[in-house]
Formats: structure tokens, sequence, C-alpha cells
């Protein structure tokens, strides 16, 4: 067991202690993290978390694919983004999703099994949920060429100038799909940054027997710069992130950057992660919690203007229940889908074969109204 990532020493500011240390590269003027609301952002973040596992628990969810100890890198990557700019997530970016402002009920409807996606990924220039791994990272490159072919990139004009900002874990560098993206991305100097969180384990398998070398120093081997920012500092990530997108949208290239944090609930909630780690290793990154870190920080007299009290917290705590309690009614009222729906939305025209799918698939599903649940099939048309 290892307590600590492959890496070398991952670029920090805030740590552990809660202690922020001033340095050139923090982004300054309207560039700059808004610390209060980044502490917002994480804690309601983790509530969506916790309620989600809790309806899970519950019989409402079928599935979650828990964030605990994320919340830094995905609310300091999130918060760098302009409103052009474009982003591919995982299926675990639920801060991200929060701070683009997708309704976290939305959100569950994917995991609930009533919807293919949740969101319309136009209105926030926020794409659905990928569950493939790594295959968000083709289309994200695919999109970065179609914002060069627009002329979105290097006019110096900050409304017009586009990036895409592509998530991914350690286990996608074992991915075909993104050492293809890679190549695309630095071949044509692509306006996309691949942010890379390393919470330490793919599934069950540690990032050590997946990497000889610290993850971002693979970007040397594709032409593209690589970088290494400790991802539970939501300052640190922020402006890592920020600079990476700047570069990307005034025409400078590609960027890997590999955000250091860990995945301290289980893989998903179908995972038992304790027959594969102990709990000393979620013990040791517990405390190196990206909440407390920041919150610490805002409680003290150092953080001048910015400084926090409990007031604060207990009103940020009553606005987390009034969120508890939306999530928990919002996802039970999700309609239940037709069951013709995927037919419907698969091809933007029906043709004659899907549409001659659909036509069996409802009547199957018609012959069985009757029949008593003992004696249907567990797989529709019989097959086992």
């Amino acid at each position: 067991m290892s307590l600590t990532a492959i890496a070398n020493s991952p670029w920090s500011v805030l740590n552990a202690a809660g202690e922020l240390r001033n340095d050139a590269a923090l982004p300054e003027g309207e560039s700059a993290l808004e610390l209060r609301a980044a502490l917002r952002n994480m804690m309601l973040a983790r509530r969506i978390d916790t309620e989600a596992i809790a309806l899970q628990r519950q019989g409402e969810l079928g599935l979650w694919p828990s964030m605990l100890g994320q919340e830094g890198a995905q609310v300091g990557a999130g918060t760098a983004l302009r409103p052009q700019d474009v982003v591919f997530p995982t299926y675990r970016e639920h801060a991200v999703t929060w701070c683009f402002g997708v309704d976290p009920v939305q959100l569950l409807g994917l995991f609930r099994g009533t919807t293919m996606g949740g969101w319309d990924p136009h209105e926030r220039n926020f794409n659905l949920y990928t569950l493939v791994i790594a295959a968000q990272t083709l289309h994200a490159v695919g999109y970065a060429m179609g914002i060069v072919r627009d002329g979105d990139v290097g006019t110096g004009i900050p409304e017009r100038d586009r990036a895409v900002l592509v998530f991914l874990g350690d286990g996608a560098l074992s991915q075909g799909e993104a050492n293809e993206a890679f190549v695309w991305a630095a071949a044509q100097n692509l306006p996309v940054v691949f942010f890379c969180q390393n919470n330490q384990w793919a599934i069950s398998t540690p990032v050590s027997t997946q990497s000889r070398v610290p993850l971002y120093q693979r970007a040397q081997g594709f032409g593209i710069e690589g970088v290494q920012v400790d991802g539970n500092d939501v300052v640190a990530t922020h402006a890592i992130v920020e600079d990476a997108l700047s570069k990307a949208r005034s025409g400078g290239g590609p960027t890997l950057i590999e955000a250091i944090t860990y995945r301290r609930n289980p893989h998903t909630t179908s995972d038992d992660d304790l027959r594969y780690r102990d709990e000393t290793e979620n013990a040791h990154w517990t405390a190196l919690d990206p909440i407390d870190r920041l919150r610490t920080y805002l409680l003290s007299d150092e953080a001048g203007e910015a400084q926090i009290d409990e007031t604060f917290l207990a009103e940020l705590e009553a606005e987390a229940e009034e969120l508890a309690v939306k999530l928990r009614a919002g996802c039970r009222a999700l309609p239940t889908p037709n069951p013709e729906d995927p037919f419907l939305h698969t091809l933007e025209t029906m043709t004659p074969e899907l549409a001659a799918q659909r036509a069996a698939h409802l009547a199957d599903i018609a012959a069985y109204e009757d029949v008593p649940t003992a004696k249907i099939p567990t797989t529709i048309g019989g097959a086992q």
C-alpha cells in the first residue's frame, strides 16, 4: 500500500493546515478565485454527493459514483471556465456540473434510469456524462478542431476566444483513446486542456501499477506541456487551470494537468474498496481534505476581507439542507420514461430499421403485460 501518489512535488499554495502563501503565479483581478464562493461550491457539491449516496441506498438510484475528496480539484477547475468554453466530463464531475449551473436533479436522472443524459449540452456548453472510459477525450479534441475552424482562437477578443476542458481519471491514461487524443491535440496545436484527476485508483488498480513516472510527464512524449498540481488545493488548481485555458484560448496549444487527489469513497456504490485498500490510506487523505483547509484559512484573520464566521457557516449549512430536500423530492418526482424513448432519441430521423426495432420492442412489452412477474424472462425477448 502506498499513501502517496507517484509525484514530484505538486504545486500548492494552500496547505493542509489552512495556511495560504502568496505566489506570483496566482491570478489577480477578475480571474482570481473568489474564496468564499469556492467554499460554498465545494460544500454544496459534497452535500449533493452525500444525498445521492443515501438515495441509492434507499433504492431510488441504481448506482452512484462518489467524488468525496475531489471537490477541490473540480471546483478549482470549474470556476476557471468562461461561459463560451466547452466542457467534456467523465461520470464523476458532480462539483463541476454544480459550478456550471446544471440542475443536480437532472444529474440524478441518469443514475435513476429515467434519462440517457439529463440536460441539453448546448444550454451551458457542458456535455453529457461519458461512461466509456476516455471516449470523451476524442470528443473534446474533435470539438477543439471545430473551434479552430470557426476562427474562435487567438483573436484577442475575450468574449470570442474559446477553449475546451476535458476531464479524465488516471485510469483513462491507460486507454488508447486518450493517447490518440494527445496525438491529435499536439499535431494540430488545439485549444484543449486535459484535466486528469489522479485519485490514485482506477477502480481497484493503483496508479503505481499503471505508470512508472508521474502522469503529467507523459505529456512530454506527445510534445505538449504537462503540469502537476495539488488537487486538494482549490486555489492552486484554479490558478493552474486558469493559466492553461488562457494559453489555449490565445492559440498556445494543449496542456495536460495532473491534479493529485484521492477518491475517499468506493469507486461506485456497487464497489467494496476495502477489498483492495485499507482504512489507514483513507485516513491519510482525509487529513488533506480540500474543504477543511479552505474553511480553516477563511476562519483565520489571515483571510482579511474574505474572512468568514460561524454565522456564514450556519447559513451555508441551512442552504445545504434546502438543497438536500430539493434533491430528495426532485429525484422521486422524476418522470418514468416512455419505453419507446430510446428509439426516438437515438437518431435525428427515424430509420426503417430503427422503427422496426421500436415496434418489436413495444410488442414484446405488451405481450408481458398480463403475464405474472415470475414468468417474465430476466431479459425482455428471452435472451439470457
